[in-house]
């Protein structure tokens, strides 16, 4: 999966992309389930499974679960 981080929060992307951040096991998550989808709006990551939002991962704020699902096991709070 490709996402356009040309209008990811700086803190988001750190978060997001370094090994010891912790949303990291959601981007690797993001590879290998064909069922999610992601896309950057208001610099935020806006994660969909089969076309329905679970989860808005932002930089500085908290993560906003919308709907149980097992990719939210992958937030280390």
């Amino acid at each position: 999966m490709e996402i356009d981080t040309t209008n990811m929060c700086s803190h988001l992307k750190r978060k997001l992309f370094e090994e010891e951040g912790p949303y990291h096991k959601i981007w690797l998550a993001l590879q290998a389930d064909n069922e999610l989808t992601a896309i950057v709006r208001s610099r935020q990551l806006h994660i969909y499974r089969n076309g329905k939002k679970v989860l808005i991962l932002a930089g500085k704020a908290a993560p906003k679960v919308l709907m149980e699902d097992r990719i939210n096991d992958g937030l280390k709070m």
